[in-house]
């Protein structure tokens, strides 16, 4: 079978489908589709992805058709990714397919879920939303005659292993996982593929900027309140002397649009400086470094860590966040202690026979969008 999978422009340390590892459960190649772009479209064709839309960023679903959830989150990582890959000559396709589905695992109500059916997993092998997103995948999405899971190739895994950089403590996984699905064709302390680096620095772009943005869409804080924040001042008072010529929206929407771009550029820009200092020629090449290719400057990563603080006290900590996050841990904690006592009343008899009885309740409850959790609760009260 002929392939056309277009890779000859990819630079020789980028992933290339004819290198690929292959997958765990071994399949017929596509010929038109790289192995990559058939992992992206199994995503996207997942439930999972799916109930996406439904699921909180940082303001619970139900508040509003404007703010954002993990589905527009997913997407936006997606897009800020494929550029950067695109300029760096890198396998878009697979920095696009990590993109759409580093979130796959998340609980309803974002990190305040998590936090709850982590301390209710806690003495049966705990919860991470990362692990999760590896147990949807090769585990609880049921699509195929053949085998459970999407079967996605041995790259697009690992790059969801190491979302976070290398795994040194691989004993979650086991925990969370099980058995070693992985045949030992993933090495968890090795660096990820810059492919993922790109994903997972997408990711952080994307989640600051944008949680910038609905947070003043909120009016949790102000533009004015933004502009304290070191070196990026200049860039928001040169839009603050519009605002009587504007609605407070476009000039929201310039500051992020600058902030992304300023952070773009300068990934590329120290990314080639890195490449210049290593000069890999193969994929092995970037393996065996010692830190990320794909990075900020250090100047960067000082804006970073100054926007991540003042998210931290102006947005997550608002008094009007953490009512929610309350909310939703009670019914989180509600529906566990629910579930566990009565297991079938709504889960499927089958599911039990493939694990224990509490994995496969904070599954469950883990694949919920807000809304149904909010309704669940509401009916076993």
């Amino acid at each position: 079978m002929q392939k056309n999978y277009k890779e000859d422009h990819l630079k020789p340390y980028a992933i290339k489908s004819i290198n690929s590892k292959g997958r765990i459960y071994k399949e017929p190649e596509n010929s038109i589709r790289s192995p990559y772009q058939r992992d992206r479209d199994r995503i996207i064709h997942s439930s999972s992805f799916r109930r996406l839309k439904h699921k909180t960023q940082v303001f619970v679903n139900t508040e509003g058709d404007h703010y954002r959830t993990r589905l527009t989150h997913s997407m936006e990582v997606s897009q800020i990714a494929r550029t950067l890959a695109r300029t760096l000559g890198l396998n878009e396709d697979l920095s696009e397919t990590l993109s759409l589905s580093h979130d796959l695992g998340h609980t309803p109500f974002g990190h305040a879920g998590e936090e709850i059916l982590r301390e209710c997993m806690k003495k049966n092998g705990g919860f991470d939303h990362n692990i999760q997103t590896l147990r949807i995948v090769t585990l609880l999405e049921n699509k195929y005659y053949k085998f459970k899971g999407l079967n996605l190739t041995i790259e697009t895994l690992d790059g969801l292993i190491k979302h976070n950089g290398p795994v040194k403590d691989d004993s979650s996984f086991k925990k969370i996982l099980g058995k070693n699905i992985f045949s030992n064709k993933i090495f968890f302390n090795r660096p990820s593929s810059m492919e993922a680096q790109v994903a997972a620095i997408s990711d952080d772009i994307a989640y600051n900027n944008h949680d910038l943005e609905d947070g003043l869409r909120a009016g949790l804080f102000t533009i004015e309140e933004i502009s304290s924040i070191p070196f990026i001042s200049k860039l928001i008072d040169k839009h603050l002397k519009n605002i009587k010529k504007y609605r407070k929206e476009i000039i929201i929407g310039q500051i992020i649009r600058d902030l992304i771009n300023l952070m773009v550029i300068d990934v590329i820009n120290t990314t080639n400086k890195n490449l210049k200092k290593s000069n890999p020629h193969s994929i092995d090449d970037i393996y065996k470094q010692k830190n990320m290719i794909v990075d900020f400057s250090n100047k960067m990563k000082n804006i970073d860590r100054h926007i991540k603080d003042f998210l931290k006290h102006n947005m997550y900590n608002h008094k009007k966040v953490i009512v929610n996050t309350i909310k939703g841990k009670k019914i989180i904690k509600g529906l566990f202690k629910y579930l566990l006592k009565n297991p079938k009343k709504y889960i499927t008899k089958e599911l039990f026979l493939s694990g224990n009885k509490e994995r496969i309740v904070a599954d469950f409850i883990a694949g919920m969008t807000d809304r149904y959790a909010i309704n669940l609760y509401n009916n076993i009260k």
